[in-house]
């Protein structure tokens, strides 16, 4: 599997406080991952790394094998798109194309316009009359008219409207679809992650919880039933994300891992909501071992 990305013990420390520590992974290439925690666990901070924007306080980042630095050789295969889409509001569309492709040696502006136009987006128009769906549209064709191997979105979703969101996220998955590129995604919203990203990265209080493929984290892991009374009956060093006790019954997220239950235990499989919220509740970095004692 080539790496899109890799961390190896990567921080950023803002005073005394630390935005994102000792993250470790790699990240497939050729993959949409879903890049998920609450807000401030860290999410920006790490796609602004990524896209060279700040500098680590410790640890390395590499992309495609390579370490990052600060040239535009290496610049150039990123392509990044801000929260806030931002787009200089005095600038028509036509303008701001103009200026990507002086600023960018792999500019594509034919596919730019091309796209432009079959959106249905106004040339003419300053970006500071746009809507914010179209904000969101122009500032992800601008992000992929530079023909990036790896896309960071931060939070593309996070004002739009349910037409909105759906219209970017169609431009982004076609846009996949033809050019195969890497996509780091981070979004709040779980639903909109279900059918477009394959590989989950969760995040929070600046660690990375968990990071792999979605199918594989959903057939790892299992929702049990069962009541409080027959938890002591579980297997031992049996691996817990999330654990719920209702009056006698109890709830839990586990790594089962093929292990045989009691008859008191009923087993189904988790959604991939329930996955995340699960993980983002743990103050630790993985599956705790073993279900918590309850008290009678």
């Amino acid at each position: 599997m080539t790496s899109a990305m890799e961390m190896s013990g990567l921080g950023r420390r803002y005073g005394r406080t630390w935005a994102l520590r000792d993250c470790s992974l790699a990240l497939p290439e050729g993959r949409v991952i879903a890049l998920v925690g609450p807000n401030g666990a860290g999410k920006s901070t790490l796609l602004s790394l990524a896209a060279g924007l700040l500098r680590p306080s410790e640890g390395t980042l590499r992309l495609f094998g390579e370490p990052l630095r600060d040239r535009p050789s290496t610049l150039a295969r990123v392509g990044y798109m801000a929260q806030d889409t931002a787009l200089y509001p005095t600038f028509t569309v036509t303008d701001l194309l103009t200026f990507g492709g002086r600023l960018n040696p792999g500019w594509d502006d034919g596919w730019a316009r091309d796209r432009l136009a079959r959106l249905g987006l106004p040339a003419h128009v300053p970006a500071g009359r746009l809507s914010g769906g179209q904000r969101a549209q122009v500032a992800l064709v601008l992000a992929l008219a530079k023909r990036p191997r790896l896309l960071l979105l931060d939070e593309p979703l996070a004002s739009l409207d349910p037409v909105a969101r759906h219209d970017v996220m169609a431009l982004l998955m076609e846009a996949v679809a033809e050019a195969g590129l890497t996509v780091l995604l981070s979004s709040h919203i779980i639903s909109d992650l279900v059918d477009t990203c394959d590989w989950l990265v969760a995040v929070n209080q600046g660690r990375v919880q968990v990071s792999g493929d979605i199918d594989d984290l959903l057939s790892a892991h299992k929702l049990i039933t069962g009541p409080r009374e027959a938890l002591h009956t579980l297997p031992a060093r049996l691996p817990v994300v999330g654990q719920r006790v209702n009056g006698r019954q109890a709830l839990l997220l586990v790594r089962l891992d093929g292990r045989p239950l009691g008859p008191d235990w009923t087993v189904r499989d988790a959604s991939l909501d329930e996955l995340v919220v699960n993980y983002l509740r743990q103050p630790g970095s993985c599956a705790l071992p073993g279900p918590t004692a309850v008290a009678r």
